[in-house]
């Protein structure tokens, strides 16, 4: 690993970093057990880079075949980056998932339970993971229905697969704290501790709710380019 000075500020992140503090003390929670997620999906290495230099070593994306592309020369200069897949997975990229991402937050059918068991088998390696949960019962969405949460829940532990908590989107233009605060149930009747919820724009009512897991994008980004043409 290449030595690097002190990190260097990012203000971005340290306003993000404010915002979750203060959404903490509110709730009486600890900074510390909030972790913060750079979703890099469609962001360049040379974009990452800088957050890199701030000290930031949780990331996220949506896809696999993206991820492989910028993530494996990363990981080799920062070997303490943690990678997060929080988009939908297809079962037959399970082997390339289960080889470059620590977290999957997108477990959600019996059909990935048993690919990711099979590959994590095959290559020796563990990856904690959350339940993706349909929380807003929305057809377009992934996630599993709320009422199969138990038995998905057990099969994941049958093959041995970790699940450290619930993830979910909440519909678009909703107010989020319901599926939230939905979503917080669900997990604390699971017998489950971890929540992954929360983005740009919800982050820190998710916090006050209770999330271990944000995931942020354009906070820390800034707005993605608009599409050609």
């Amino acid at each position: 690993m290449i030595e690097r000075d002190s990190p260097l500020a990012n203000p971005a992140l340290e306003d993000i970093r404010g915002k979750i503090a203060k959404a903490a003390g509110i709730a009486d929670r600890k900074p510390s057990e909030i972790a913060l997620i750079a979703v890099s999906k469609t962001r360049s290495s040379d974009e990452i880079r800088p957050l890199l230099e701030s000290g930031q070593r949780l990331f996220g994306e949506n896809r696999v075949q993206e991820a492989m592309d910028k993530w494996p020369a990363l990981k080799a200069e920062y070997p303490d980056i943690e990678l997060h897949m929080i988009g939908q997975l297809q079962s037959n990229k399970a082997a390339e998932a289960v080889a470059l991402f620590d977290y999957i937050h997108s477990l959600d059918r019996p059909s990935l339970v048993k690919a990711l068991a099979k590959e994590m088998e095959r290559q020796d390696r563990q990856i904690p993971c959350f339940l993706q949960v349909n929380i807003g019962e929305e057809s377009q969405k992934g996630g599993c229905e709320i009422k199969a949460v138990p038995d998905l829940l057990a099969q994941a532990r049958s093959a041995g697969i970790e699940i450290l908590g619930l993830m979910a989107v909440p519909p678009d233009n909703a107010n989020p704290v319901p599926y939230f605060a939905l979503l917080a149930k669900l997990a604390r009747e699971a017998g489950l501790a971890g929540l992954s919820m929360g983005m740009s724009g919800d982050f820190e009512k998710a916090v006050k709710l209770g999330s271990t897991h944000i995931r942020v994008g354009t906070a820390l980004f800034g707005p993605r380019d608009a599409p050609a043409g």
